[in-house]
Parts: structure tokens; sequence; C-alpha cells
């Protein structure tokens, strides 16, 4: 007799007809399938010599396979399965430039984020709106984002007003909203408008540094301090004139908040002081700021804080931070950070390129030198020209072998070693070190 089929052989089909079970677009996936033939030009060293050759095309139609079915399954009944999808589409677009094939589908993934923002719940909310900044990294400044923000925009507003969303959807949103704004908008009315939205979230924390002697963590922190951020990023494209209102509103009510309990908004707090103080000076070089003592005081007290109640990690990161902090608005310094990625270098040298670097880099994560490479939105941003090409023979002459490599590294790893050891050894005089 034939073998009865197992009941559950056959996948249970989904919107769409894809199968419901779809694997979700993992890292792994990242590493082998989209970026299989990326990598090789972000980093000649993954260049190998007999390695074997990949078909480009056969392994670009598996990727846009699975995609389109992670794009059906955004409207599945599941809010699981909703959840995962958006979660692959996230991984996806940050590890690679897809533009051509969102260029197709770009209102069927506009209309299944806003869906997800306005009917989902908060993770889904989270991933829809993280989703959303992605969308617009990808299409880049044109008519097609500026149409997508005129769909989400509205969306997301509602949601960061709106006091009975969970303060995590809130959050995503309002850095969603700032993102994408900063991206596509030319219209100087609706960024005045977005930039008021988020005004009216971040400003609240200064209503309890009146009502209270320091200002108190809440659960609305990481909402105030999403906003602000979001906010200072827009500030950076606003015209001299309405930096200079700006700076008259906010420079005197900021300083407040570096007495709050939350480290995050403590730090998020100095570094808009000091892109502030920044862009003053750039408008006036003779700014003068009238408590300029009160406030480089509250900052050297925080960039040499040794409280015991905080965490050493805690402590640490505040005192590098407002170390540079204090150093801008004090001596009007900024110590310059190189970033590379692959063959080039960018040099972040003043506070609005770093603001606008670490915003970006957030979204991407792993994925930001690859975009610094590849995507022409971020290379206008950062002023890096066109992409540079390298064919296969020029990264292979840049190759650098792995015995080799392993031979950097030992070095690399003694040295370090070394001079590591000279400043946990007792007998060193410790009085240099702070």
């Amino acid at each position: 007799m034939p073998k009865p089929k197992k009941r559950g052989s056959n996948h249970q089909r989904g919107a769409g007809g894809q199968p419901r079970n779809v694997q979700p677009f993992s890292d792994e996936d990242a590493s082998i399938e989209t970026m299989s033939h990326c990598s090789g030009f972000s980093d000649p060293a993954s260049f190998t010599e007999d390695g074997p050759e990949v078909d480009e095309e056969a392994t670009q139609e598996d990727l846009e396979y699975k995609l389109k079915g992670f794009i059906d399954l955004t409207l599945d009944k599941s809010a699981k399965t909703r959840q995962a999808a958006l979660e692959s589409l996230k991984s996806a677009f940050s590890s690679k430039i897809l533009y051509e094939f969102i260029m197709e589908r770009r209102m069927t993934l506009t209309d299944s984020i806003e869906r997800c923002i306005k009917k989902g719940k908060s993770d889904e909310q989270c991933a829809a709106a993280g989703l959303a900044c992605l969308l617009c990294v990808q299409m880049g400044s044109g008519i097609e984002s500026e149409e997508i923000f005129k769909t989400l925009g509205p969306v997301l507003k509602k949601i960061v007003c709106d006091g009975t969303a969970s303060i995590q959807a809130r959050q995503a949103c309002a850095t969603c909203l700032g993102i994408c704004c900063f991206i596509v908008t030319d219209d100087i009315t609706e960024l005045y408008s977005t930039m008021e939205c988020l005004e009216n979230i971040f400003t609240k924390a200064y209503q309890r540094d009146r009502d209270t002697n320091g200002v108190s963590s809440t659960q609305n922190t990481v909402l105030h301090v999403s906003a602000l951020l979001a906010w200072t990023l827009l500030l950076t494209i606003c015209p001299m004139n309405e930096v200079k209102k700006k700076i008259e509103t906010h420079l005197h009510k900021l300083p407040g908040l570096l007495s709050c309990d939350d480290l995050n908004m403590r730090i998020a707090a100095g570094e808009t002081l000091a892109l502030l103080f920044e862009l003053a000076r750039e408008t006036d070089a003779d700014f003068f700021y009238e408590d300029m003592d009160l406030l480089t005081e509250k900052l050297r007290a925080l960039a040499t804080d040794g409280n015991k109640h905080r965490a050493k990690v805690d402590k640490r990161k505040q005192r590098s931070v407002f170390r540079d902090v204090l150093r801008a608005v004090e001596e009007r310094d900024f110590p310059t950070e190189m970033v590379k990625f692959g063959p080039e270098r960018m040099y972040i040298d003043c506070w609005v390129k770093k603001q606008t670097y670490e915003t970006f880099k957030e979204i991407l994560g792993s994925g930001m030198q690859y975009h610094l490479q590849s995507n022409d939105f971020l290379r206008n941003v950062f002023e890096l020209g066109p992409p540079v090409m390298l064919d296969a023979a020029t990264l292979k002459t840049m190759k650098i072998s792995r015995f080799e490599r392993h031979l950097y590294n030992s070095a690399a790893f003694k040295a370090r070693t070394k001079a590591r050891s000279k400043c946990r050894d007792k007998r060193a005089d410790v009085g240099e070190f702070f």
C-alpha cells in the first residue's frame, strides 16, 4: 500500500501565494547572499585567490525572490509573521543597495508600512518605522521619496503625539520622522512643521526640570532623547536665520537636562549643546554666552564624574563624551575622527558631521560602511563624490595574504599588550594617568 501523505508536507500559503514559513532574512543571508559579490568591493582582504566564481545574476534573482516573499508576508494575518517579514526586509535593505528592485515596489512597500504602523502593536510599529527609514535611505532625495514621506509623515506624527501609544513605538516614529524629513524635504514649511512636532515632545523635559531640582528618569525619557536627537539632526539643514531663533530659544534651557538621572539624556543634551555652540559661532564669530562659567563648571563636573552610585561603564562613557563637549564649548575644538570604508577614508571634523554620521550609523548598523561606498545619497551628504569603482584585478593587487594578515595582527596584539601592561604595572607613575 502506498504511504499516506503527511499532513504537514504541504506548506501553508500566505498572502500572494507565497509560503508562510519563509525563513527570515538572517545575518548569514546578508553575509553569504547579499554580500557575496559586494563584500569583495568593500574589503580587499576578502577577495580570495582560488575561491569559486559567484554567479551574480543567479544570486540576485534568488535574493529578489526572497524579498518578494517577505513583501507579501507583510500583509499576513499573523502579527508575528508580519513583524518577521519587516525585520527581514530591514536586514536586506541595510546590507545591500536595492534601488531598482525597490523603485518598482515602492508604493506596495509604503502601503504595507503605513498599515503596520496604523494597526500593528508596539514591536510591529517599531519594525515598520525602521523599515521606513531604510526605504528612504535607499531611495535618496527625489520625487519618489517625497511621495513616500507625504504618505507616511502624517501617520508618524500622529503616533509620536499619541499619548496612548507605547513609548517604544513613539520613540521609533520620532526617529523615523526626523530621518525621513532630513532625506526628502525640500519644502521649508514641512521642515519647520516636523521640527515643531519634535520640539513639543522633548521640551516637556524642560517642564520637569522646572518642577523639580533635578530631572528625574521616567519612561518618557527615552522618547524625549529620540525626539531631541531627531530635532538636532533637522537643525543642521535649517536656514541660518531659523538656526539663530532656535539657539535663542533652547541654549539657556538645555543645560538643565545635564542633571537628568538618565545617562542617554545627559549625553544627548551635552552633544546638542556642543552642536548649538558650533552653529552659533558659525553665524557670529563674536558669539557670547552669558552663563558660560556656570555651563563649563557643569560640563567639567560631568567630564570628571566619580560618583560611586553610577556604573563604571556609564561613568567611562560619560567622561569620554563630556571631555569632547567641554573642549567644544570652552576651546572651540573638535577631536577629528577617521572612518575607513574599503580603500576610502572620511574625516569627521565637526559636530554637525558627527551628529549626521551617528544617526545613519544607528539605522544601518554593520551596513554603514557598504552604504558609504555605494549609496549616492549618503555620499552626497558627506561630500564623498561619486562611488569609487574598483575592478577585480585592482582588488587582487591590493590583496593581503592570510599569512601577512596573521603576522600583522600578531605584532599589533603584542604592541597592545605591552602598552596595556605598562598602564597596569603598580610600579608605574600613576600620577601621569587620568
